[in-house]
């Protein structure tokens, strides 16, 4: 078979299956006598993935095999195909699943000890349904602990081949260094405040000088009654005035039969 109708074969098979197909998976399409060996296999999807420069799909190795995505500068469009939104994953899931990936083989404990809280059994149960971490064995120790470790699923998630295409922590911890520290303003005062120097304020610490400011008040209680702040003028204009004298029954007038 010529290249090029291998090249029409493979292509529409990756569109065919929904999910990745390995070289093995591929040569079983062909018959014993003509079945492709794994170079012109490859140099098939080779040059599959070249015609895909000007589509807006690419051809995409990963952990299972090869298959045919979105590219991810159209996925905003893409993504509006499906009324369902993409879950959103909390920090503390992310956390574990990435020490899950540069720990592997890793206990609960172990992650526990690293991150400083308690995992929770909710997180562990997401990431085994999800199919991103599987148990590898148990650590010969009390207890007997599970081992956790990542899955083909979880590199086929992420577009990776294999863990040596994770990022190092080195380049990880270069990245957290390079983004700008935030500057937490403090929360403002909402309401109207008076700020008093503090020299004006009673020495409230000092036991003997509340007890004669309430002294104090006790015996002058138009003292006490009055306030230490005074009101510039044009705050006096809003004041409402004091009633004059007025007799109760001046304006009395009895009601009509």
């Amino acid at each position: 078979m010529e290249v090029s109708e291998l090249k029409r074969v493979v292509e529409g098979a990756l569109l065919a299956s929904g999910r990745p197909l390995s070289l093995r998976e591929l040569g079983n399409l062909f018959d014993v006598k003509g079945k492709p060996d794994n170079e012109l296999l490859r140099q098939a999807l080779a040059e599959l993935a070249d015609e895909c420069d000007e589509r807006a799909y690419e051809l995409k190795e990963v952990a299972s095999g090869f298959r045919f995505q979105v590219k991810s500068k159209y996925g905003v469009w893409v993504s509006r195909l499906w009324e369902e939104k993409p879950p959103r994953y909390s920090r503390a899931l992310l956390e574990t699943l990435a020490l899950v990936a540069y720990k592997q083989p890793i206990t609960r404990g172990e992650i526990e000890d690293v991150r400083g809280v308690a995992v929770s059994t909710n997180i562990i149960r997401s990431l085994l349904e999800r199919g991103w971490v599987r148990v590898v064995g148990h650590r010969d120790v009390p207890g007997k602990p599970a081992m956790y470790a990542t899955t083909r699923e979880f590199l086929d998630y992420f577009n990776l081949k294999g863990l040596s295409q994770l990022p190092s922590l080195a380049d990880i911890k270069e990245i957290a260094t390079a983004e700008p520290e935030l500057e937490l303003d403090e929360a403002p005062v909402t309401g109207r405040s008076i700020e008093l120097p503090v020299e004006d304020l009673p020495a409230i610490n000092d036991e003997q000088s509340v007890e004669a400011e309430v002294s104090n008040a006790a015996s002058d209680p138009d003292q006490a009654a009055t306030t230490s702040l005074e009101v510039p003028d044009s705050e006096q204009a809003d004041t409402v005035p004091e009633p004059e004298d007025v007799d109760p029954d001046a304006n009395f007038k009895p009601l009509p039969n």
